[in-house]
């Protein structure tokens, strides 16, 4: 391992990024903003004292320059369907710790197919180091613990406000025409959006919800080896309505050019304020179960954004620390079920 104590974050300058850069700052950790924007970093670096530097995440030799330095990136700049095998690739020539934020299948596949090639460099790849997917993924473990011949896994989330951000949304366009996952006997498997709708009990609400391509249908089968996932959003009925219409609309939905209007649309498209992120909360649910019985489990987070600032820097603090596992690594098969529980404001009940 590097004997450097210091953390990139690339796409610093994005809605999580900021929050990630804020939480670094109060822990002084030592920090260098990174990603394509420079106008962005400049101002970023004025504002927070961190040096930057202006990379494009195809320019493997700046990046390899950008990482050689540093024990770990902290990758924001989605969507990482088209950025992680970059970064990723650079940090295994660097041997540089990797993590992310990402929430997307793709991603998921792509590095823990990466896990020989990461052992060797004696590297952790480590995505989805946020929302997406700390707090499902603990709970998938914690669940897969109570019933360890679990056949099947079903997880829910649910918000109460604070709205999506820019890359959020732009994932969500980027996916739009091509229906929802499943793993199945082991196999992710595509089915249709409009057939996922249900309503799932919060606890302290119910709502209709919808099945969508989460990244716990990648993650929690490599967490707990649990052949049959299924991941839940809940939704309001406007939303519902328009999954339902995804049944005659998918051929026009997966046009190139419908995505890059409302692409466009979305780059003036902030995200939840201050208030808005303080005052909202996450709510998930998880159960398994197999042929004879069942376990349910119920966590309550804060926001995702907020919850995202917290649990990545957390992973870079231990990372710094000496505390990991090398190779592809989900969350809770790198810190356990009850990494979740270190957090203020988190609550697992189980029912």
């Amino acid at each position: 391992m590097k004997e450097s104590k210091q953390i990139v974050v690339y796409g610093s300058y994005g809605y999580t990024g900021r929050l990630i850069v804020e939480k670094c700052k109060a822990q002084n950790l030592k920090l260098v903003l990174a990603g394509r924007n420079e106008n962005a970093l400049k101002a970023q670096s004025v504002a927070t004292g961190y040096p930057y530097h202006v990379v494009e995440i195809q320019d493997s030799e700046k990046l390899k320059n950008l990482l050689t330095p540093a024990a770990l990136v902290i990758h924001c700049g989605g969507p990482f369907l088209f950025t992680a095998k970059y970064m990723v690739q650079a940090c295994l020539e660097t041997r540089t710790h990797y993590t992310d934020i990402t929430g997307e299948i793709s991603v998921f596949e792509l590095l823990a197919k990466l896990d020989q090639d990461a052992k060797r460099a004696g590297i952790m790849l480590l995505p989805g180091a946020g929302f997406d997917v700390v707090p499902s993924d603990c709970l998938a473990l914690h669940l897969k613990n109570k019933l360890p011949d679990a056949s099947h896994l079903e997880l829910a989330f649910a918000m109460s406000g604070g709205g999506s951000t820019r890359g959020t949304a732009k994932t969500a366009v980027l996916g739009l025409g091509e229906g929802s996952r499943v793993r199945k006997e082991g196999i992710i498997t595509k089915v249709p959006l409009h057939k996922g709708l249900k309503e799932i009990d919060f606890g302290s609400f119910k709502t209709i919800s919808a099945r969508i391509p989460w990244g716990d249908v990648s993650t929690a089968f490599y967490s707990t080896g649990i052949p049959n996932i299924e991941v839940y959003m809940g939704i309001n009925k406007k939303v519902a309505t328009v999954i339902k219409s995804t049944q005659f609309l998918n051929w026009l939905l997966k046009r190139r050019w419908v995505k890059g209007f409302l692409l466009k649309r979305l780059d003036s498209t902030p995200g939840p304020s201050d208030e808005k992120r303080e005052n909202s909360k996450s709510f998930l649910t998880g159960k398994a179960w197999n042929n004879k019985q069942s376990v349910q489990a119920r966590l309550e987070t804060p926001n995702g954004y907020a919850l995202t600032a917290l649990s990545s820097v957390a992973i870079a603090s231990r990372i710094l620390n000496g505390d990991l596992k090398v190779g592809f690594q989900t969350p809770s098969s790198a810190y356990g079920p009850d990494f979740i529980l270190e957090f203020e404001g988190v609550k697992r009940t189980d029912l």
